[in-house]
């Protein structure tokens, strides 16, 4: 059933309106037990009221020493036309009437007994004979008459009615309040959630650029709004990424496989030859061999990432781990004459892989080595505040700084041909390694050239660092 376009049934299922409901018969309770209790407490209120100003009248009655003076008064409060609703009866010790606006005893205090006794009355008004209810009190005088002073309720009866009514209307104006209160409540949630639902489903349809719309209040919906749109924008930066190393990777492998086929295929056609043959094969082996360089990288990469090597972490001596580095590429550097150095004045202690810090500092000293054509080179292994830096100088071009955060990512290199060696797969693997072991990479201005920087936290003291007599592999750098 739908009313005003709300599905009813859909609407009383939801949990918003669970949500209201249960604050709803909360607040119905609260409102219904404060009702009640104003009515108790205005009732007890105006007995207490009524039994004072009857006492006040026997005390005033006790004050009389003489008999006549006893009627007099009594013959004068209950003259007819007083406004007061208070009603005497003076009797003899045989209850016969000698004083007063009552015309007999009430059967209800035949028993004279000190207290309060409630009877009925007949009163005549315009509209006809009334009864009324007396509240009385009665006691015996000293020459054994009795005495009998009340009070007409009447009036207090139609207030206590009018209280309750009053009461009664209040209650329903609240619960009215609080169910329309509680529909809006739910409504105002539900078009909120609603909103993120369409945005959903938008997007799982293929529309990413949709977002969750922000009501400006800064409430928790707008909180959970903002946090998705930033999810959106994440996952949008993601898929683009991806596109793009889907496009890198195309080029990069379509152009070996290419020359790896075209080689095959010119062998092939050519007159048998064995130098022949052997030199083709040479030369794919060596093909195959950058191809998977390529994918051992991604491996790594994806490994890093995903912190699979976490357990095979131990205390490591990061200085000497960069110190075979620079001795690793000390031949390359002297075959392009740069000069190489090295500076790690002292032991710096961090927790991780070797093989993957080896990578890291292979990858960042194989970029400034490729792309310095003439200078220094200069790595650093410093420790200071619990962190260790590597650090990775040169004297080169350099990188713009709008372009130094793109450069991590896979596939992204600088050179539009790409015909540089190279994948564009090392400052990708750096990061990662820095991120599986809480560390940090970035990239500054050497001024001139560019400087690379790979934080660690430092191990503990107290450990003792891993020795290694072998040096692992490395990656090839982008």
């Amino acid at each position: 059933m739908t009313v005003r376009g709300i599905d009813i049934w859909r609407f009383l299922h939801t949990n918003a309106f669970r949500i209201a409901a249960v604050y709803f018969v909360l607040f119905a309770a609260s409102v219904l037990a404060l009702l009640v209790f104003f009515y108790f407490s205005t009732a007890d209120f105006l007995e207490r009221e009524i039994e004072a100003t009857v006492d006040a009248e026997i005390r005033g009655l006790q004050e009389q020493h003489d008999f006549q003076g006893l009627v007099g008064v009594i013959h004068e409060r209950s003259a007819p036309g007083r406004a007061d609703n208070m009603l005497y009866l003076l009797t003899d010790p045989l209850l016969n009437p000698l004083a007063g606006n009552l015309s007999q005893w009430p059967r209800e205090a035949r028993q004279v007994r000190p207290g309060w006794f409630l009877f009925p009355i007949q009163v005549s008004t315009r509209n006809g004979p009334e009864t009324h209810n007396v509240l009385c009190s009665v006691f015996v005088l000293g020459n054994g008459d009795h005495l009998l002073v009340g009070r007409d309720l009447r009036d207090a009866t139609m207030f206590r009615i009018r209280i309750l009514t009053t009461l009664a209307w209040s209650g329903l104006i609240a619960l009215g309040l609080g169910i329309a209160g509680g529909v809006i409540m739910t409504r105002n949630m539900l078009r909120r959630v609603e909103a993120v639902a369409k945005t959903t489903e938008q997007i799982i349809r293929g529309d990413f650029a949709q977002r969750v719309p922000l009501s400006g209040s800064g409430d928790e919906f707008d909180q959970l709004g903002s946090n998705l749109n930033v999810m959106l924008d994440q996952i949008e930066r993601l898929m683009a990424g991806m596109r793009q190393v889907t496009d890198n990777i195309a080029h990069d492998l379509r152009t070996p496989l290419s020359r790896l086929r075209a080689r095959l295929e010119v062998t092939l056609l050519e007159k048998p030859d064995t130098g022949r043959y052997a030199e083709a094969l040479r030369e794919t082996i060596s093909e195959a061999d950058q191809l998977l360089g390529t994918f051992n990288a991604l491996l790594s990469i994806a490994e890093a990432e995903a912190g699979s090597r976490r357990d095979t972490a131990t205390v490591v001596d990061l200085s000497e781990i960069a110190r075979a580095v620079a001795e690793l590429y000390e031949p390359v550097a002297e075959e392009k004459g740069l000069v190489l150095s090295f500076d790690a004045p002292q032991p710096v202690n961090v927790r991780g892989d070797r093989h993957l810090l080896s990578q890291a500092i292979a990858n960042l000293l194989d970029n400034a080595l490729k792309y310095t054509p003439a200078g220094r080179v200069t790595l650093s292994v410093r420790s200071a505040d619990q962190t260790a830096r590597v650090e990775v100088a040169d004297s080169g071009p350099g990188i713009p700084a709008d372009r130094r955060e793109a450069v991590f990512d896979r596939f992204v290199r600088l050179e539009g041909s790409r015909s540089t060696p190279g994948n564009g797969l090392g400052l990708s693997l750096v990061r990662a390694v820095a991120r599986l072991h809480d560390g940090t990479a970035t990239l500054e201005d050497n001024n001139p050239g560019l400087k690379a920087i790979f934080t660690l936290p430092i191990a503990p003291e107290q450990a003792e660092p891993a020795v290694s007599d072998s040096f692992p592999p490395l990656a090839e750098g982008a």
